[in-house]
């Protein structure tokens, strides 16, 4: 099997901000031919986003099988009765055979609730921590093991590390040797430093092939732009991959990777 050669395999990643501008994330996913699509910051039942299941209202809309994990219980956006959560999403051409949630031994405490913080929607308090939504599909024969992440924001990039060392571990779990393919929001530049270094040890490279391409708006500020959102790949496969920067839906760009024949 470790001579699959797919006519083409097209991946986005993408942050969707909660789905706050739900249609526009749907107008655009409908535009752009894609096989896998990992999602971060995606709803469920929250008053912000009209207490939308957004994970399973975007798959059933597109017409894609999907996963959803939970990353945090918003505890400003729900009720007693109807709980609210935030999670990630990963939408698959092909049906999901298993799904699992990684969540990270080493998380931040920023979110946590505490007595003097008011559980308003401006200050986030959440239960819960920061995940890996795993999900393997068979693609014309081959396995394809996806991570979809999302690095801590309130911490540094030695806890982001840390975090995204949990993954790799877990794919070293895997003796079948599958595709793997790591994307997601990593909030921290994959693609230099200590980071870059432990995913080209494990045998990934940058799908995409832009770095230091900004994922996030500039908000007014050039500093303020940032590249933090990637797609990585197991193995020799070729890719030409693409910022969306001229979609306005989200405070991420979507990120997409296709692979093209050599």
């Amino acid at each position: 099997m470790t001579d699959w050669k797919p006519e083409s395999l097209r991946i986005l990643t993408w942050n969707i901000e909660r789905g706050l501008q739900f249609p526009k994330v749907l107008d655009f996913l409908r535009t752009v031919p894609t096989d896998l699509v990992l999602l971060q910051e995606v709803d469920l039942s929250a008053r912000r986003t009209r207490h939308r299941d957004v994970a399973a209202d975007l798959a059933h809309a597109l017409g894609l099988n999907y996963a959803w994990g939970m990353e945090f219980q918003e505890l400003s956006e729900g009720s007693p009765a109807v709980p609210a959560y935030q999670g990630m999403a990963t939408l698959s051409r092909w049906p999901i055979s298993k799904s699992r949630v990684i969540r990270f031994r080493r998380q931040s405490t920023f979110w946590q609730p505490r007595w003097y913080v008011p559980k308003l929607p401006a200050f986030q308090r959440r239960l819960g921590g920061r995940i890996a939504l795993v999900a393997e599909a068979n693609i014309r024969g081959r396995k394809v093991v996806t991570y979809n992440l999302h690095l801590e924001s309130r911490g540094d990039d030695t806890l982001r590390l840390q975090q995204l060392n949990e993954v790799l571990g877990d794919c070293r779990t895997y003796d079948d040797r599958p595709l793997f393919v790591v994307a997601g929001d990593f909030n921290l530049d994959a693609s230099r430093g200590d980071a870059a270094g432990a995913l080209r040890a494990a045998g990934f490279y940058d799908a995409v092939g832009l770095p230091g391409r900004p994922t996030t708006p500039p908000h007014g500020l050039p500093k303020h732009a940032r590249a933090i959102d990637w797609i990585f790949v197991s193995g020799i496969l070729n890719f030409s991959g693409r910022v969306h920067n001229d979609i306005q839906a989200s405070d991420h760009y979507p990120v997409s990777a296709t692979r093209v024949q050599p």
